[in-house]
């Protein structure tokens, strides 16, 4: 396994993220411990989670991934330090969390009390806030015009930041969280909470996590620049856009218990002509280069100068150890540039 600085932090971390949200709806606490055990054997040692998890979110399930994760370390608790716990605070939106109301410093507290609570530990590694108070181009808003900037004044905005800053500054003063992140957020809004953390001498983000795959690489070039730029972990979630790049979805298929199966807040906003297209050829390479259609998506995040850390995710254990090893087996110059020309044909295909 190999291991890269997350940010500003100092703390190292494998390549390799083991992502969560699946546990609590389609995997039991037994399917959960297996998937920790085997990770941390293979040398993982960042896990991700969050409250709003497990996915897609219900009032019923809410927070249960961080309680199946707060089992395993109650059993578990002199493996604690081998971890790397990341977590997160939900945005505005859903009723049954917060009234859906935005993130205020007294959410964060309590969020991060709740949280705390739940995964049975007296600290957390990394906390984040899952996505802005504002409106931002993410979850299928990212083409032109669906989201209007200027309806939102800047003032305004960088002073409920300030507020959230301050609330994780207190919890980082109780010991209670390490070190602080974002996600699903924009270069401007990485910039201007790390203005606001040198101004006033507040927690810096160290962390962003976005979507990004071969399907969906909108953060590259400028984002990804903007954090090696402003030494700021990029860890991209959703590597094989939903399941879609294993090759599972293809002509119609819709294997039962799979992601798409189970109702979405978006919409399976990824299911489009141009993604089935642009798939297929990468599941053709795939085949061509003896390597899975998974482990090809998987190796290439990987290699994308800039990427920290890749959040993966399965369902079972034949899934999480081929995407494991996909770490292992880095992409040939004659296999990256083929995927390179396929890019080119199909570079927004959602």
């Amino acid at each position: 396994m190999q291991y890269s600085v997350l940010g500003s932090s100092g703390v190292k971390v494998s390549r390799v993220c083991l992502g969560s949200m699946t546990w609590g709806l389609q995997n039991s606490q037994i399917e959960a411990n297996e998937q920790i055990e085997y990770a941390l054997n293979q040398g993982v040692n960042f896990i991700d989670t969050a409250e709003l998890y497990p996915v897609p979110p219900s009032g019923d399930k809410y927070g249960g991934t961080e309680t199946i994760i707060g089992n395993w370390l109650a059993q578990n608790p002199t493996r604690r330090k081998d971890l790397i716990l990341a977590s997160k605070i939900v945005g505005p939106g859903l009723s049954y969390i917060r009234g859906g109301a935005k993130i205020t410093g007294e959410s964060v507290i309590e969020a991060v009390d709740a949280s705390l609570k739940r995964l049975q530990t007296s600290y957390i590694d990394l906390f984040q806030l899952h996505w802005p108070n504002r409106l931002s181009p993410h979850f299928a808003k990212h083409w032109p015009g669906k989201v209007k900037f200027s309806s939102v004044e800047t003032e305004h905005e960088t002073n409920g930041m300030l507020e959230i800053l301050q609330a994780l500054d207190s919890c980082v003063k109780a010991g209670k969280i390490r070190f602080c992140g974002l996600s699903n957020e924009t270069p401007w809004g990485i910039n201007a909470y790390l203005k606001l953390s040198q101004q006033y001498a507040l927690p810096r983000m160290v962390s962003v996590q976005n979507e990004f795959s071969l399907l969906h690489a909108k953060d590259w070039p400028y984002l990804i620049e903007n954090c090696v730029r402003e030494d700021l972990a990029y860890l991209p979630w959703s590597p094989l856009a939903g399941g879609v790049l294993s090759g599972k979805y293809l002509q119609g298929n819709l294997p039962k218990g799979s992601r798409w199966t189970f109702e979405q807040r978006n919409g399976i906003f990824r299911d489009t002509p141009a993604t089935h297209a642009a798939t297929a050829k990468y599941v053709d390479l795939a085949k061509t280069h003896n390597v899975t259609p998974s482990q090809l998506a998987l190796a290439w995040c990987d290699q994308v100068d800039g990427v920290t850390s890749t959040i993966i995710g399965a369902t079972n254990m034949a899934q999480l150890k081929e995407n494991i090893a996909a770490f292992s087996n880095p992409l040939s110059h004659d296999l990256i540039s083929s995927i390179g020309q396929v890019f080119r044909e199909y570079p927004v295909p959602f």
